[in-house]
């Protein structure tokens, strides 16, 4: 009786353990918002249910459950005066920019706003903006989406007359704004 009762314990101890840590893995990685002043409401962005995929207008960022987020990003940036001095310069005959965003990628729920006030100030078109949102996977329901060879989001392409002028791939080197100069600049 005793030689099977130490086994299991140790199953016991053992399964125990697991349910507690995969609690705490699950507690410590849902990301929170809150969207009501009497109660605090989480919303776990890993969710496929919250994400938004394929082709899409950047007006959507404004909707629930995104747009609290989005508008706290744009709304709290404030981009360098001296750069947009310089993006304010650029060119953008013939310029277009796409940007592949996961919702359910932290990297992505800062950089894009901060993208989306930057093209706001410089009064660059939003049609002139292709925006796409992708899995977890990096794949969106596109055909052909894997042209655009994706590995990290946000990815912001720059296409100057159709080419590819430069990237910017999850975080800046510098800023979003000295980035894009930058890559404006040299093509």
């Amino acid at each position: 009786m005793r030689n099977l009762f130490i086994p299991v314990m140790l199953v016991f101890l053992i399964l125990y353990g697991c349910g507690t840590t995969q609690k705490s893995v699950t507690t410590n990685t849902t990301q929170s918002m809150k969207t009501d002043d009497s109660a605090e409401h989480f919303i776990d962005f890993r969710d496929a249910s919250t994400w938004l995929l394929g082709d899409m207008n950047p007006d959507r960022l404004y909707d629930p459950p995104h747009g609290e987020w989005f508008m706290r990003g744009f709304n709290d940036f404030q981009p360098d005066s001296i750069a947009m001095a310089e993006v304010m310069k650029l060119d953008t005959t013939g310029l277009r920019i796409t940007v592949v965003l996961g919702t359910w990628c932290p990297d992505s729920r800062r950089e894009v706003p901060h993208f989306m006030k930057i093209v706001d100030i410089w009064g660059f078109p939003k049609q002139k903006i292709h925006m796409i949102g992708v899995d977890l996977d990096k794949v969106a329901p596109l055909g052909n989406f894997s042209v655009l060879n994706i590995q990290r989001v946000p990815t912001f392409i720059f296409y100057k007359n159709n080419v590819e002028a430069g990237r910017i791939i999850e975080t800046p080197v510098t800023s979003l704004e000295q980035d894009m100069v930058k890559i404006l600049k040299e093509k």
